[in-house]
């Protein structure tokens, strides 16, 4: 079983053998030996704000893993969960392994030489050949970014929709995940059960998640580059981990005209399967300091662009243009958007039926942002399917889910 670990350092996998057998003990002495930071230093958690303490006071506040001889099973920890990590101290990042050559070991051929070589070109052609925005959605996430947000932090989400044969995606809901913005970073604290909701949603409405949106602040305006080095690494790790040769990377910027009005504008890119590949192979220097350049990615070990050898590589050398358009989607996008700065409520449930209701009940529940909220109470496996199945088709609603949703906003 692979477990990822989220801590300071970024997101890094750790391989359980049995998670029937393994204890929180024994995952922190898989930690130190595979990561290298001692057991006695470690504080483990399913819940992200452990990231956020401050204090030994608060780091107390998280018991869930506090108890060394739980078995991971028994904490729900399955293939792929994410575990939070905390630890004192400064960490020893252990280098590269070095084959000696020439007089000291084994003689390198012409071959051999061809093939350490890692070539960074530009990629001239996109796999995908055209996104499509629904403009309900794509209104709903830059009015929230714009007018609550002022730009000023950056926000981010996961587009959910189609992709045709010829390589056209389409994006009808924006999924935003628990997350924490600055003006030059963003961090997603993936919550893997609120996701496979989210999956399951999107499977009964015949989408599936097809690409990575995020903002750039005000103060990114300012600089020399399309994406950062941290955006193109953010990027690149959603890219490797979809598996999608489509999936699209979209920015949403706001641009100061010369007399001093601003307009949002969305852009669209793909990130080059040979940044997706460096990303996978571990090429990529994770570590980003204050003082590096952010127009430019470092290399743990040199490429070659164009005649030279180098560690840092241009971050427009990873980026393919996407063409954009727009279409009006089977959703609507005027429920309450999941983990904003207001808490969800069924007072909100009720106020969207009682504002929808001229309209068809399908009608009323085509959100998906309200059909998450009713995920969290229904049955995953069977009443989501069946209702997800009435949106889609867009064919009456029982009259048993009916009164259920009906009686679950009348409780407000």
């Amino acid at each position: 079983m692979m477990l990822r670990l989220r801590s300071r350092d970024g997101l890094e996998r750790v391989v359980v053998e049995n998670p029937h057998i393994t204890t929180v003990l024994g995952l922190k002495r898989l930690i130190e030996a595979q990561l290298r930071i001692p057991v006695h230093n470690q504080t483990l958690s399913t819940n992200q704000n452990l990231l956020l303490a401050k204090s030994r006071e608060d780091l107390h506040r998280f018991t869930d893993m506090a108890n060394p001889d739980v078995t991971l099973s028994s904490l729900n920890l399955a293939h792929g969960s994410i575990v939070f990590l905390t630890y004192e101290g400064e960490r020893h990042v252990a280098g590269p392994t070095v084959n000696p050559a020439g007089s000291f070991g084994r003689k390198m051929t012409m071959d051999d030489l061809i093939a350490k070589q890692m070539r960074v070109t530009r990629q001239e052609n996109p796999h995908c050949e055209l996104v499509s925005f629904d403009r309900d959605c794509a209104n709903a996430f830059q009015h929230y970014v714009n007018d609550t947000l002022a730009f000023a932090v950056k926000r981010g989400g996961f587009m959910y929709g189609t992709v045709s044969e010829e390589g056209k995606v389409e994006v009808d809901f924006i999924y935003e995940p628990p997350q924490q913005g600055s003006e030059e970073t963003l961090l997603f604290f993936r919550d893997p059960e609120e996701e496979k909701l989210v999956e399951a949603i999107a499977a009964g409405l015949g989408m599936r998640r097809v690409g990575f949106i995020f903002t750039q602040t005000i103060s990114q305006d300012k600089k020399d580059y399309t994406l950062s080095n941290r955006e193109v690494l953010q990027a690149a790790e959603y890219h490797a981990e979809s598996g999608l040769k489509e999936w699209v990377t979209a920015v949403v910027k706001l641009e100061v005209n010369e007399d001093m009005s601003a307009d949002v504008h969305f852009e669209a890119f793909q990130i080059s399967d040979v940044c997706v590949r460096l990303f996978k192979e571990g090429w990529f220097e994770t570590e980003i300091k204050e003082d590096d350049d952010p127009k430019l990615s470092k290399m743990k070990k040199d490429v070659v662009v164009g005649v030279k050898d180098t560690k840092e590589v241009d971050n427009d050398f990873f980026l393919v243009v996407v063409k954009i358009s727009d279409h009006q989607g089977p959703l609507s996008s005027t429920f309450p958007v999941e983990n904003r700065n207001t808490q969800m409520t069924v007072k909100a449930l009720k106020n969207h039926l009682d504002r929808t209701k001229s309209l068809p009940f399908v009608k009323r529940i085509s959100d998906f942002h309200l059909l998450l909220v009713l995920a969290r109470v229904l049955d995953v496996n069977a009443d989501v399917p069946a209702l997800t199945e009435c949106v889609q088709t867009q064919t009456s609603v029982p009259e048993g889910y009916q009164i259920l949703i009906e009686s679950m906003a009348s409780t407000a």
